[in-house]
């Protein structure tokens, strides 16, 4: 008889306290009904009886939830699974940072038990579509949940950028490189390069220079219904095109590249209520007592 309910398990199976979690995961939900799905390339790392070994993009179809074990990587590589198949994701964060995640390890069992019980919520988080186009070659489409990024692939040397938006042009860039980032996202590549912290229930699409030699350089936050164009200037170096940092391709001069608003968000499990101050505080430790202690 086959299980009513399924999840997906993702983690790092590189790392023997990952492992060691995934399994007692997996085994907890078995024990409380459930199919278990582990990717068949984590399979024999996880050696656990019961668990079903499943390969390609669809591992997530009809599962009523993904769990990633790991850090931010982990969950980047889980949500590739959840989104087409529209499968909440829970993230249980293993990592160091791990600011994707919704709960820690010490709430492992919690969150075992508040999915077993269906005591989560889900949020939508806005994602990005991406199409480049380049004479000579294929035209290349992906999608991020953090940032799309256009950055120069050779180290030594300038990128220049044209950056349009709502089609209209915006300015011309001597950079490293532009982020176009999510609400999600504003706390990952974004916030590196200078980038506003937005929080994730804003809707919004955010546009950060990267190392720009130029007068107008700020980072920029736009509607979410916003495009945004970059051209690679036809007479500069090779470019890159990043999608979360996971899907990476060349981009020749003078290549056309559109970012605008996903056709299909992310899923996100929320087990608890809690303010996104507080995650801010907690992730980045911010001094919010000071040298002095707090007044209040």
């Amino acid at each position: 008889m086959s299980a009513d309910r399924t999840a997906l398990l993702v983690t790092h199976t590189g790392r023997r306290r990952s492992t060691e979690h995934a399994r007692a995961v997996a085994a907890d939900l078995i024990t409380a009904g459930f199919e278990v799905r582990v990717m068949a390339e984590e399979a024999d790392d996880l050696d656990l009886p019961g668990v079903v070994p499943v390969t390609g993009p669809e591992a997530a179809e009809g599962a009523e939830i993904v769990f990633a074990l790991g850090g931010d990587g982990t969950f980047l590589r889980a949500a590739e699974l959840a989104r087409p198949a529209k499968a909440p994701l829970l993230g249980i964060n293993l990592g160091k940072v791990g600011f994707l995640a919704e709960a820690e390890i010490d709430d492992l069992d919690v969150a075992v038990r508040d999915v077993v019980a269906r005591n989560y919520t889900v949020d939508e988080r806005l994602t990005l579509d991406v199409t480049a186009e380049f004479e000579g070659g294929p035209t290349i489409e992906s999608w991020a949940l953090n940032e799309i990024s256009v950055e120069k692939g050779e180290r030594a040397q300038m990128l220049e950028l044209l950056v349009d938006v709502d089609g209209r042009p915006l300015s011309r860039y001597g950079c490293d490189g532009v982020v176009c980032a999510t609400p999600t996202g504003s706390t990952a590549y974004a916030f590196s390069g200078g980038g506003p912290v937005v929080w994730p229930e804003v809707e919004a699409l955010l546009l950060v220079p990267i190392s720009a030699h130029a007068l107008f350089s700020r980072p920029l936050v736009t509607a979410p219904t916003s495009t945004f164009v970059i051209t690679v200037d036809p007479f500069t170096t090779l470019a890159v095109l990043a999608c979360d940092g996971r899907r990476v391709y060349d981009l020749p001069p003078g290549a056309r590249v559109t970012v605008r608003r996903g056709g299909l968000p992310v899923r996100i499990v929320r087990l608890r209520a809690r303010p996104f101050t507080d995650r801010l505080v907690a992730k980045f430790g911010l001094p919010v007592h000071g040298w002095r202690g707090s007044r209040r």
